[in-house]
């Protein structure tokens, strides 16, 4: 699903409240990251993550292989921290309604 510009923006504001709740450390990417950062999309559908300076990666790749091992879609990249975005499947969570 590709988003629009119109709701980037809304998702931007949305993120920007936000605490990270997925950092990548020296291990990079890796398959515990990835099931981490699936769970808390399932649940929250918007979710912001940190990348520490021990990391190989730069905050850019991170995010970009990080959104596209869970099928979701990077929203925002700002100094180390980005933000990505995926429906939930679950009836249970509120979701976020998109313009």
């Amino acid at each position: 699903m590709a988003l629009t510009g119109k709701n980037i923006r809304q998702l931007r504001s949305l993120a920007h409240h936000l605490n990270p709740t997925i950092i990548i450390g020296k291990g990079d990417v890796n398959d515990g990251t990835v099931e981490q950062a699936n769970a808390a999309l399932e649940a929250h559908e918007l979710i912001k993550c940190s990348v520490l300076d021990t990391s190989s990666l730069d905050v850019r790749e991170a995010a970009n292989e990080l959104a596209e091992r869970c099928g979701a879609e990077v929203v925002q990249v700002i100094g180390r921290k980005f933000s990505i975005y995926r429906e939930t499947s679950r009836d249970d969570v509120e979701k976020i309604k998109l313009d």
